[in-house]
């Protein structure tokens, strides 16, 4: 099963890995006319009504695969309105084809001709929502009509993961066949018809491997209020934090805190004057300072990074554990804190940033090399699911796990192995996990940190900083990666 949100991305994923939407839109056409032919004879009439979407486009490709059937062809709306290059495409090759096309701009216009087949390609999965005009009244006259009634992806009006119409007066094509892609939809079965599900060559990869489509907004409408990160950091290091709040902030966050001893906060600050320096006494985090901490960052709904550059002292540990079992809000664990996370009860939502021997002592996997990391992805899987949190492991290959669902991120440059870039990787999380869930955070985070060091690696190479990801992030997130 695959929702039509995940079903999209993985669209816009086997682009990326060399399929292009036009090659899958062929071979969907060339499936949908396979069931034509499943259910009338040749020289049968087959009335095609279609949207302005790639969902007409699959039903265009078809037609030009029925030649031995009397076909009409019959778009709902102007045709310099089709949404996408490739559907307009395909739609100029019926029409300069001499194929029976039409059309239709007003409802009140439009006459189903007498046919045995009505193929319904007018929305796709990608549209929810009670149908409007035209297609509301098209819906009636295709449900009115004395014909077979196939319809490509999901009927019109029908939530393709829920199988529900939205409105109890609204109008829905009520199929007889469905022809789906790539995977069933969740709400597929619910419905009085018979689904087909076909094979259109996406490669598992698309599915596997984070990629483009796995890049959700990350705000959606309007600004998100008051998207905060609080990086609980510093001591024996002051890079680390300050390379997590500024990551956070070029990802979503508006504001970027760091809670840091005294003798380093100064320093901290000094990176960047974005960064907002709250200061506790001593030289490193101990558990008195935790209550604190724990009511700032609750009282603000602010999303933790926990980890960067405290040091692994016996009472900074302690000071880690206490932390996450009073903390209940969402948080990055990452570097020292990591040991503590699997002796603690807490009601925090987690996502866990380890590289492969900080793996090894939280008590996953052991893995040989960085490169390894990918043979161990079951095993990672089954350590997050003892977790209960969500792991992404970093190496040449990221491993994003949730215990029920992994993704491998392949993004990246050998460059990385350079100090730092596990910091903007927590901090990229944490900017994200304001807005997103924490498996959606995690794979967003793996990767925009590895491509933007593919956006940099013709003038860096091995030179590569992590400092230097900061700048190129919002770049790899936002997709504008021309090079």
């Amino acid at each position: 099963m695959i929702s039509a949100d995940r079903m999209a991305q993985v669209d816009a994923n086997a682009a990326a890995l060399g399929v292009p939407r036009k090659q899958l839109m062929e071979s969907s056409g060339n499936a949908v006319a396979r069931e034509v032919r499943a259910v009338a004879d040749p020289g049968a009439r087959v009335a095609v009504v279609a949207g302005r979407g790639n969902n007409g486009g699959d039903a265009f490709v078809a037609v030009r695969f029925l030649g031995e059937y009397d076909t009409s062809v019959h778009l709902l709306g102007r045709a310099e309105t089709i949404a996408t290059d490739i559907a307009r495409e395909n739609w100029d090759a019926l029409r300069r084809g001499e194929y029976d096309v039409e059309a239709v701009g007003d409802s009140r216009d439009f006459d189903l001709p007498d046919c045995d087949v009505v193929v319904d390609a007018m929305l796709g999965t990608g549209v929810t929502g009670a149908l409007r005009e035209p297609e509301a009244t098209v819906a009636e006259r295709i449900n009115e009509a004395d014909a077979t009634v196939v319809s490509v992806d999901v009927p019109s009006g029908v939530n393709a993961d829920t199988g529900e119409v939205p409105d109890a007066e609204a109008t829905a094509v009520e199929a007889d066949r469905v022809v789906t892609f790539h995977d069933a939809k969740p709400g597929l079965d619910s419905l009085d018809a018979e689904v087909t599900v076909a094979d259109i060559g996406i490669p598992a990869a698309a599915e596997r491997l984070v990629g483009p489509g796995d890049l959700l907004p990350v705000r959606s409408g309007t600004k998100a209020e008051d998207a905060r990160t609080y990086v609980v950091g510093g001591g024996p290091y002051t890079g680390a934090p300050a390379l997590a709040a500024q990551a956070a902030l070029r990802t979503g966050a508006d504001l970027s805190f760091v809670a840091a001893p005294d003798p380093v906060a100064p320093q901290i600050q000094g990176y960047a004057e974005d960064l907002i320096v709250q200061s506790y006494d001593g030289d490193h985090l101990s558990p008195e300072q935790v209550p604190d901490l724990v009511d700032t960052a609750e009282s603000y709904d602010d999303v933790v990074v926990l980890g960067p550059g405290l040091g692994n002292a016996d009472e900074t540990l302690e000071a880690a554990n206490r932390f996450l079992a009073e903390f209940s809000g969402r948080a990055v664990v990452d570097a020292d804190a990591l040991p503590v996370v699997p002796e603690v009860e807490t009601d925090a939502t987690l996502v866990c940033t380890p590289n492969r021997k900080e793996l090894a002592k939280m008590g996953g996997p052991e893995v040989e090399s960085a490169d390894a990391l990918r043979d161990h992805a079951d095993e990672i899987e089954a350590f997050a699911e003892e977790l209960g949190h969500v792991v992404l492991a970093k190496a040449s290959d990221d491993i994003v796990t949730d215990g029920e669902r992994t993704r491998v991120s392949t993004a990246g440059t050998p460059g990385m192995t350079v100090g730092g870039t596990g910091d903007t990787l927590a901090g990229t999380t944490a900017g994200l996990l304001a807005t997103h869930d924490p498996f959606q955070s995690a794979c967003m985070a793996a990767y925009a940190n590895g491509r933007a060091a593919e956006l940099l690696d013709h003038e860096r190479h091995d030179g590569l900083l992590a400092s230097d990801l900061l700048d190129a992030l919002p770049r790899a997130l936002w997709g504008d990666d021309d090079e």
